[in-house]
């Protein structure tokens, strides 16, 4: 398995969330041709107490978000636009360590409800983003931002969701 999940909350066992995740996770190394075997996520599935938690201990900011990523190393690319340098075994027929996420399922529910969504076509969308961060994927720069999101509209796409983006 590509991923390890951890339900620390019973309220994700109603979407099946180790195979949305593991689904997700799979497309998102797809896209980008590499093989899911030869790489390991971790991904926590929790609530909006312990998201807050970590979110203050990792990042300064004390309030609860929807999803949270540690990457095993820094993948980012100087410059802005530019693709991050593929994630590379360290030790042959190990899979490699790409970080791990968490995700509250209090603030998705939240956010899909807002966006009349789907709660597991929110949350396929967000563990796509966070596996996309585990790569050196970010949006904190313009082109790095729109880099990020045409590789999620694509990865979604192939998955038959809708681009989380289209606001029509």
């Amino acid at each position: 398995m590509l991923t390890d999940t951890i339900l620390e909350d019973p309220r994700w066992d109603t979407l099946d969330f180790e195979t949305l995740a593991e689904t997700a996770a799979h497309a998102t190394l797809a896209h980008l041709a590499l093989k899911a075997e030869d790489f390991e996520i971790a991904v926590l599935a929790c609530d909006d107490a312990r998201i807050a938690v970590l979110n203050a201990d990792f990042r300064d900011k004390d309030k609860a978000t929807n999803v949270l990523s540690w990457p095993s190393e820094e993948r980012g690319a100087e410059d802005d636009g530019a693709d991050p340098l593929p994630p590379e075994q360290s030790l042959p027929g190990m899979p490699e360590e790409l970080g791990d996420i968490a995700i509250s399922y209090d603030t998705c529910l939240k956010e899909a409800d807002a966006a009349g969504k789907s709660l597991a076509d929110h949350c396929t969308h967000l563990v796509v983003h966070g596996v996309l961060h585990l790569l050196g994927y970010d949006h904190i720069r313009d082109k790095d931002a729109t880099l990020m999101e045409g590789h999620e509209v694509a990865i979604l796409g192939k998955l038959g969701l809708p681009d989380p983006y289209d606001d029509t």
